[in-house]
């Protein structure tokens, strides 16, 4: 057997029906579009989403709440992130950055308490919770509010 050889078994494959190609075909003159309305012509049939008219389902549903267009985007880290730094560095936003930590645009990062931490450091970030600011203070190290 040779790769030129290899063909699909017989009737597994079926060639598709070619429409407007004269009346012999099955499928000519109005190539199975029935004659003359909206759906017969080129380009012809409703947009999507159209209902004939009734209001659509799109309008019928309530609509609730809305969306802040000057919403703050701010960046969330935990304290058991802050393990990926040695002892007594600086953490702030550039630091986090090149650890990954923080990505793509914002308006600030907070720091929050989930986890434990050994390590003393410097923290310098936008918010802290309450935990948080325990948890680095216990661990020697001090949180700056930006």
């Amino acid at each position: 057997m040779k790769l030129n050889e290899l063909s699909p078994p017989k009737g597994s494959r079926k060639t598709r029906k070619r429409l407007g190609r004269g009346v012999g075909s099955g499928k000519g003159k109005t190539a199975g579009r029935g004659t003359k309305g909206q759906n017969s012509r080129s380009g012809g049939g409703v947009r999507h989403g159209f209902e004939g008219g009734q209001m659509p389902l799109h309008r019928r549903l309530p609509k609730r709440g809305f969306t802040n267009i000057f919403k703050k985007k701010i960046a969330v880290i935990n304290v058991f992130d802050l393990t990926k730094f040695e002892s007594g560095s600086v953490v702030d936003e550039a630091a986090l950055i090149r650890a990954g930590l923080v990505k793509g645009r914002r308006d600030g990062i907070k720091l929050l308490g989930h986890g434990q931490i050994k390590i003393p450091l410097t923290i310098k970030v936008n918010a802290v919770s309450k935990d948080a600011r325990e948890k680095i203070i216990e661990a020697g190290g001090n949180v700056k509010v930006l």
